[in-house]
């Protein structure tokens, strides 16, 4: 048995989103049921509504940046009870048995994590996301949202700000390191403000100096333009850091020759065509090219409970959900500053 709750919908590849319905199994044992109150719009939702990853699953109701209060808990449910303001990110379920599910690091999965959307459930159902007005979640994929955090500005952390907390922690930014964030979108503002709070010397690389003021308020140290050449002259050899926000292929030789020796170049952003790389940019200086994906469910709350202490929301403009078509294409032509919050009290 199910119960049909309200939400937006992509009814097939590259079609509008509308309102629809869609079910929602009933509350089980260690399940919560979460009324959602806000859920962020992550350049992703709009990847795999239009395929760009790949074939879909349709009809889609992205949406995994989800912030929201239980109004119900399962039997066996330890971990929250009704009122408590929770929140789900980028899954909702894994193998919980291989070594990287027990090491907390469930989106590694070598059996793959279930998607919160765009995905298959263990019982081969398909899970539909954050657009909606209500979702059902097991308490152990499911975080707290301290009080220090306004939920709406929350709901964005639940992906970019785990996706820009976890490279930095593991990378070990911190005080004497320099660490340059590429793009200063929904993503890099999130690296720009955890970044400069861990106490790095913090460097925004953008296609241009048009949002250099908002870098600098955000906790950037310096701001280059990357469309002008003299940037990559005059930044050989500087960082410790690179993470690269930007879902387009870049130059990485340019962008491998600003890292120090034993530098790393971390991609977090996923351009949908392959990308080439001539060797020797890491060879000479041994330095890493590499990517990371989102964090585990300990570290987003760890991520949480950083963000609530240090004050780091994300910097949102809330809109109704009548609106969502309306804001796909503004993300896509970068006018948003910076992350797109649906009231879901509006679907």
């Amino acid at each position: 048995m199910t119960t049909n709750v309200s939400a937006y919908a992509a009814p097939a590849a590259n079609a509008p989103l509308e309102r629809t319905t869609v079910p929602r199994r009933v509350v089980g044992e260690h399940d919560v049921l979460i009324e959602i109150k806000f859920a962020g719009i992550c350049h992703s939702d709009i990847h795999q509504a239009r395929d760009g990853w790949g074939e879909g699953i349709f009809p889609m109701v992205p949406g995994h940046e989800i912030a929201g209060v239980v109004t119900e808990v399962g039997a066996g449910v330890t971990r929250f009870t009704a009122g408590d303001r929770v929140g789900v990110g980028c899954f909702v379920d894994s193998c919980r048995e291989c070594e990287y599910c027990r090491q907390g690091l469930e989106q590694y999965c070598t059996q793959g994590m279930t998607g919160t959307y765009n995905a298959l459930d263990r019982n081969g159902e398909p899970t539909y996301g954050g657009y909606s007005t209500h979702i059902v979640v097991d308490e152990n994929y499911t975080v707290r949202i301290p009080e220090g955090l306004a939920l709406d500005e929350a709901a964005p952390l639940l992906c970019a700000g785990i996706t820009l907390y976890s490279p930095l922690s593991h990378w070990k930014a911190g005080p004497g390191k320099n660490v340059a964030v590429v793009g200063l979108g929904g993503l890099g503002h999130m690296g720009v403000k955890i970044a400069h709070a861990l106490g790095a010397e913090v460097t925004v690389l953008s296609q241009s100096l048009r949002k250099q003021e908002d870098g600098l308020k955000l906790g950037a140290d310096h701001y280059y333009a990357t469309s002008d050449p003299e940037t990559f002259e005059k930044l050989v050899g500087t960082f410790d850091l690179i993470i690269s926000t930007v879902s387009a292929p870049l130059d990485f030789g340019a962008y491998l020759a600003l890292l120090k020796t034993d530098g790393a170049l971390v991609n977090v952003g996923a351009p949908e065509e392959p990308v080439s790389l001539n060797l020797f940019s890491v060879i000479g200086g041994r330095k890493t090219l590499a990517g990371s994906m989102i964090g585990g469910i300990a570290e987003t709350q760890e991520m949480l409970d950083f963000c609530a202490e240090h004050g780091l929301g994300a910097e949102i403009e809330l809109i109704r959900a009548d609106q969502i078509n309306e804001a796909y294409e503004r993300v896509l032509a970068s006018d948003v500053r910076y992350r797109f919050v649906i009231d879901a009290a509006t679907i």
